[in-house]
């Protein structure tokens, strides 16, 4: 590569990287961290939603999640009720920042079950 290439291919290489970097996928969570299970319980939360969305607009009914103690079943049943009732939630990008947010929320403060 030529020297005048350099800095812009270098431009180029940052801005794609930072790109790919926002776009909504979340980063590897170590498991030492003390915070891991509320990422990926969220992160799962996240695809609750999505398919409750999904489930909506195809006319099927609402998924129930049957109780087991922790706060996973409560926080999906919430999810998806509020979806069902939401029409805002309207896309899956919308179903997917709506589930995060709520389970983020519902577990403010919270440590391991």
């Amino acid at each position: 590569m030529s020297r005048r290439l350099r800095g812009p291919a270098a431009l180029f290489l940052a801005l794609a990287a930072g790109a790919a970097a926002g776009h909504g996928h979340p980063a590897a969570i170590d498991d030492a961290n003390p915070e891991a299970w509320k990422y990926r319980l969220c992160g799962e939360m996240a695809g609750v939603a999505i398919q409750a969305v999904k489930d909506r607009d195809r006319g099927r009914p609402a998924r129930t999640y049957p109780d087991d103690g922790g706060p996973g079943p409560a926080i999906a049943n919430a999810i998806v009720r509020k979806v069902y009732e939401e029409p805002g939630i309207s896309s899956p990008k919308r179903a997917e920042t709506f589930g995060r947010a709520h389970c983020n929320e519902a577990l403010a403060g919270q440590s391991r079950p």
